[in-house]
């Protein structure tokens, strides 16, 4: 928006909030009362504790400074405003209000501003809690979405009742039945229900020789996997990908009221979830899956485009990389033969929170039951396939090399490697392991209850808690004393900046309150339930968590668009002034939770 030049003053005010959401008979107020004021550097506009303002005031150009009892609590520029807050109360300022930079601000008077008052959308500007505005700063404009609506019920593409057959009822009848009634599954009755699909008839009756009579309840499959038909199109989307079904019968009051098929979905869009998952499905070596990252993209921009948070795709794309991986994973105990010992592939990071968008870098490791000459021999190529395969799919290797390839150990040996952490939690240990904490397994027998406990024994550690509440202090948004956002020369890096603040945060407070939450706004609702986290700090941070998610993949993908690796990185003159306000409220509410978190857990004490 910097860029942009208004010959009319009235076009910047109204792409300046709460501006934007007047109707056209309050802009035509707003365009006849506007006036321009010109002051120069060091001009007082308001005095703390003298005349109120008669003025709102919206600043065009130049900066101001609010400050109280001779220190600077903040500085606005481009797009803020200032004065309501005596307006609103009537009361005398709280700040002093002087002039930074020469500025050129547009302002209302009084009686305009209250009359503006009466329209709901302006008001609840001025009256909305901090979460509430991050909350609707991610809602897409509704005139930019493309495509099917993602939010709507699932239910709404069930097109008829479905249909039930007896376990008694031969393969050869119900296959009758769906030819004659034109559907691809049956549904079984039964505690509990089954469903036989098309697949079913050719992969577990004619391809085994079973005889037409044989009876639907040999070769069905129970229990059936159902949603309830409220779901969204989005949350029916990723629950098909995560269980690798092609049938969803959906439910309403605990009763199936209709089946649909993934044939609907990609009818309804042409850059599915569904599209990108049945590949994977028929993947038969690394040369089928190449490519992977660049309809991965397709993807992400076709959901961002169609109204899905950030948060919400990441969940998606994190369920179809887990399709990616067990792919792999069968592929290579095909290749390999049957493992010699139970083991357990897992992922952590961001696929781990299933918070990964774009494709970054491989987070994963392998835990095998027990050691021996067959476990060391098997798993290392196991590992070496599997990553392969991820590297010929489009995911970088780890810079820091927590990949498979590298750690792959025994149960006891990463039993005892968490021991060490949590009993002997040095900063530096504690930020090279931090992520481990968010391990979630995708395919493999072994158990990892063993695992799980160790790291809810950590909560009782009073040191290491202190030690990961450290370490959560170790990345600040970048503020000025001023409280304005510092970049470099490459720009404003959001992950160091605030996503991993965030995660960091929701990591240590979701563990004191003992819960295995593993994605970010999960944790955060733990931590809130369990009073380890106040509600409005969950809250805020969820949503600022949201937009600044939602800002970074915006980002990705415009650079992913001209051929570069997408990063983390944004300048922010491409931010619009909303853009660059919600963000420093952002940053401000991830500052104020670091310096609970510092004070809370004596962080200042550590040696």
């Amino acid at each position: 928006m910097n860029a942009q030049k208004f010959s009319d003053p009235l076009d910047f005010v109204r792409l300046c909030p709460p501006f934007d959401q007047l109707p056209p008979q309050g802009l035509q107020t707003l365009e006849q009362s506007l006036e321009v004021a010109y002051l120069p550097a060091g001009t007082r506009v308001l005095e703390q504790g003298g005349k109120g303002s008669t003025h709102l005031y919206l600043i065009r150009k130049g900066s101001v400074r609010l400050e109280r009892g001779g220190k600077v609590a903040m500085q606005l520029e481009e797009g803020d405003l200032f004065g309501y807050p005596s307006l609103l109360s009537q009361d005398t300022p709280a700040f002093d209000v002087t002039v930074e930079e020469d500025l050129l601000a547009y302002r209302w008077p009084a009686e305009v501003f209250r009359t503006l008052l009466l329209y709901p959308g302006f008001a609840q500007f001025f009256t909305q809690g901090l979460a509430e505005r991050l909350r609707r700063a991610v809602q897409p404009d509704p005139t930019e979405l493309k495509g099917v609506d993602l939010a709507l019920p699932v239910g709404q593409l069930a097109e008829r009742p479905p249909f039930f057959v007896p376990r008694s009822t031969s393969v050869q009848q119900a296959a009758r039945l769906m030819r004659q009634n034109r559907i691809s599954s049956v549904l079984v009755t039964g505690d509990p229900v089954g469903i036989l699909t098309d697949r079913d008839l050719r992969n577990r009756v004619l391809a085994e020789g079973l005889p037409p009579d044989t009876a639907v309840e040999r070769v069905m499959s129970t229990p059936v996997k159902t949603l309830a038909a409220s779901s969204s199109l989005f949350e029916a989307l990723a629950f098909m990908i995560a269980h690798d079904i092609h049938h969803l019968p959906l439910t309403e009051e605990g009763q199936i009221t209709g089946v649909v098929t993934d044939t609907v979905f990609l009818r309804q869009q042409a850059k599915s979830p569904l599209y990108l998952a049945r590949r994977i499905e028929r993947a038969q070596g690394q040369e089928d899956i190449q490519g992977y990252g660049l309809e991965l993209a397709g993807v992400v921009e076709n959901l961002l485009s169609s109204g899905l948070g950030a948060a919400e795709i990441g969940r998606g794309v994190s369920a179809l990389n887990d399709l990616l991986l067990r792919r792999l994973l069968r592929l290579a105990e095909h290749k390999l033969g049957l493992p010699p010992t139970p083991y357990a592939w897992i992922v952590f990071g961001s696929e781990g929170r299933m918070e990964q968008t774009l494709l970054t870098d491989q987070d994963n490791a392998l835990i095998y039951a027990q050691a021996s000459a067959q476990a060391a021999d098997y798993f290392p190529k196991l590992a070496e396939f599997v990553v392969n395969g991820l590297l010929a799919a489009g995911f970088p290797p780890c810079p820091g090399g927590y990949m498979a390839t590298n750690w792959q150990k025994p149960l006891a040996d990463w039993l005892q490697l968490f021991r060490d952490w949590i009993e002997r939690p040095t900063p530096r240990a504690l930020l090279e392991s931090a992520i481990f904490f968010d391990f979630r397994p995708l395919r493999g027998s072994l158990d990892l209850t063993p695992l799980r406990e160790t790291v809810q024994e950590a909560r009782l550690n009073r040191r290491f808690l202190a030690q990961l509440a450290r370490s959560a202090l170790e990345f600040r948004p970048p503020l000025t004393l001023f409280r304005q956002i510092r970049q470099d020369e490459a720009g404003l890096d959001l992950k160091k900046s605030g996503i991993a603040p965030v995660v960091n945060l929701a990591r240590l407070y979701a563990l004191a309150a003992g819960s295995e939450a593993v994605s970010t706004p999960e944790r955060l609702r733990a931590a809130a339930q369990a009073g380890t986290m106040s509600e409005e700090t969950a809250q805020t941070l969820t949503e600022a968590f949201a937009f600044l998610l939602r800002l970074r993949l915006r980002e990705q993908l415009e650079t992913f668009r001209k051929g570069q690796p997408a990063g983390n990185r944004v300048r922010l003159e491409r931010l619009s002034p909303l853009e660059r306000r919600h963000l420093r409220e952002a940053f401000l509410a991830i500052r104020e939770a670091q310096e609970a978190t510092r004070l809370s857990f004596h962080t200042d004490q550590l040696g």
